[in-house]
């Protein structure tokens, strides 16, 4: 157990304990595909790890290793670039106070990283999905977790149908929000699970894959759904009324875990429920610790993810101009009380199975999808109207400052004239696989 101490079933809880005093502060972690150029191929872990080492002398980070290989660069105040497993390059940026500044670091270090890889000829190519690469040409990490993973996925028959191509393919833009106390928590998962379909619409972005026009708006989002569900989808347990921390514990707790660390080695986990491995231990003599609790939280994989932070995962990465657009929608609509209660009210009625249902139908049709009896459409609107007015308070309080705006603008174009980035993404295709490849990549410093 690595020297920890066993955990107990009372003490799964505390990871959702925020602490007293927390402020409310905005994350985020976007994921771009590494793609060389010349061939439109993923680039090889060799090209990922020599742009480790640029970057590590450049920010005067500190490579991160897992074993004999290099995953990583450890940056200051706990930010990170990592390579995903199928070797997709990640930038999780710390906590900051406002939008903007996440928004400022995020597009600074994105943009060195662009710089360096641009001198191997590879492109960080951004969006909701790498679209030239069949799962066939994934590059996949030599993390040994990645194979224990393959494994897994492999052995779940028409629910790990695209594991493959979530590992390996898909990219996104996420956003990180704190709660301050267990209702808080409550309150803002709530709206941010009933929300998150509706926002999804406004994000559609992964129109192309394997090389060829899919015919749906996000293909991410369909890929999502064969990823063993159990772990993933909607929170419903969220939405269940009286619903607590203990409720978010019970969900996560039923569920196994993928993968273990045991000698600083990632290895197989027994097929059994969490919960039961704190009862009578893996099978092996040992038991989980927090770390091992933690550890599991990180693979589940719901559109909203609760563990220190909520995390808001469904939609589609944006093309790279507009990749703070989320941030600051999400920002809007959970920080300023008036603004989440109107948008709980506005949403209120909607269950489980409509927002389930509606995630099916917006992967297809975007903001023309339904959700319960209404247009998705119709829903974004007014959610896009509460966010900017959330903002408009945020800045007058002195909590944001007044550039935010604009970074709702995209979004609020896309909702009014239904012509959604997964159009926009469709007519950079028409013009060539080359085009597309410059208008989705990011542009160095």
């Amino acid at each position: 157990m690595s020297g920890q101490q066993r955990i107990r079933l009372a003490d799964l809880r505390n990871v959702f304990e925020a602490p007293p005093g927390r402020a409310e502060s905005v994350g985020m972690e976007v994921e771009v595909g590494l793609v060389d150029r010349h061939s439109r191929r993923n680039a090889t872990y060799g090209q990922a790890t020599a742009l480790f080492d640029d970057l590590a002398a450049a920010c005067g980070g500190d490579l991160l290793t897992e074993g004999a290989q290099t995953v990583g660069v450890e940056l200051a105040r706990g930010a990170q670039f990592t390579l995903e497993t199928g070797g997709a390059l990640e930038y999780s940026s710390p906590p900051f106070p406002t939008v903007a500044a996440a928004v400022a670091d995020v597009r600074a270090h994105l943009q060195l990283a662009a710089g360096l890889a641009g001198r191997q000829g590879i492109a960080l190519l951004t969006g909701g999905i790498v679209p030239f690469t069949a799962a066939d040409g994934i590059a996949w990490n030599p993390k040994p977790r990645v194979q224990v993973m393959r494994d897994y996925f492999g052995r779940l028959g028409p629910d790990g149908l695209y594991a493959d191509e979530v590992m390996g393919l898909v990219l996104s833009a996420q956003t990180s929000l704190d709660y301050t106390d267990p209702a808080d928590l409550m309150d803002k998962l709530r709206l941010l699970v009933r929300a998150s379909p509706v926002v999804a619409a406004l994000f559609v972005d992964s129109p192309v894959a394997a090389g060829a026009p899919t015919g749906v708006m996000s293909r991410r989002m369909q890929y999502w759904r064969h990823f063993d569900p159990r772990r993933c989808g909607v929170l419903a347990v969220a939405l269940d009324a009286g619903a607590g921390i203990d409720d978010l514990v019970d969900w996560a707790a039923r569920l196994p875990m993928i993968y273990r660390l045991v000698g600083g080695k990632h290895v197989a986990a027994a097929p059994i429920p969490f919960r039961e491995a704190v009862e009578r231990g893996f099978g092996d003599g040992t038991y989980p610790t927090s770390a091992d609790w933690e550890l599991h939280l990180s693979q589940v994989w719901p559109h909203v993810r609760v563990r220190r932070t909520l995390e808001l995962r469904l939609a589609d990465a944006p093309p790279w101009p507009w990749f703070g657009a989320g941030a600051a929608l999400w920002t809007g609509l959970a920080y300023d009380p008036a603004a989440r209660r109107a948008a709980n009210d506005l949403l209120s009625d909607l269950t489980a199975g409509d927002v389930d249902r509606a995630s099916t139908e917006v992967a297809v049709k975007g903001l023309s999808a339904t959700i319960g009896p209404r247009l998705v459409q119709d829903l974004a609107r007014g959610l896009l109207r509460l966010a900017r007015q959330g903002l408009v308070a945020r800045v007058a309080a002195g909590l944001e400052e007044p550039a935010t705006l604009a970074l709702l603008e995209p979004v609020e174009e896309v909702c009014e004239t239904m012509h959604s980035f997964a159009d926009q993404a469709l007519d950079s295709w028409e013009h060539g696989k080359d085009h597309f490849l410059e208008a989705y990549s990011i542009p160095a410093l």
